[in-house]
């Protein structure tokens, strides 16, 4: 299975030095040096970590044959992807990767159904689902504790508390 572990933003200096835009929670596992990445789009890769290091709260990391600002400005905007088992699952708890949350069903605390994920999006502010209602409309969900409190990944549910509004515009409430 692929993950998609970091987004290559902007080169840093003039020896191909690159930022990148972590998208996953075990950096020092994915992108640690030696690593092989695959890339989207995949003529750019796979590129392997030579080094890497934190500057201004920034990842910055180092690909061998990258060696100057030219060659990593080419790279800007790829996305990097790791293959990991499906059956792998982080070591916290609380937390998943993508595809063990796409295609879970969705279901408010009392049992309504409410549809199926259809996407994880990651915001800069936060995580949302994207759920597919039954009428074929879109809902999206921001993935914290408040409205998600149960993820039950064996039984294929995701089970949700939502704010008046959310799931139906006419039950909001006005500030």
């Amino acid at each position: 299975m692929q993950l998609v572990v970091a987004r290559i933003g902007r080169a840093h200096g003039i020896k191909g030095d690159l930022t990148v835009e972590v998208r996953t929670d075990e950096p020092e596992l994915r992108l640690g040096p030696g690593a092989v990445l695959m890339t989207d789009p995949p003529e750019r890769g796979p590129l392997t970590i030579e080094t890497g290091r934190v500057h201004s709260g920034r990842l910055l990391l180092h690909f061998e044959g990258v060696n100057d600002r030219t060659a990593a400005e080419e790279l800007r905007n790829t996305l990097l992807i790791a293959e990991i088992d499906p059956e792998e699952r982080p070591d916290d708890p609380e937390e998943f990767y993508d595809h063990q949350l796409v295609d879970l069903d969705v279901v408010t605390a009392d049992g309504v159904a409410v549809g199926r994920v259809t996407e994880v999006a990651h915001l800069p502010s936060q995580d949302l689902l994207v759920v597919e209602r039954p009428d074929g409309s879109e809902v999206m969900i921001p993935f914290v504790s408040e409205f998600v409190p149960e993820v039950d990944l064996e039984g294929q549910r995701a089970v949700i508390t939502p704010p008046p509004g959310l799931l139906d515009a006419d039950a909001a409430e006005e500030a």
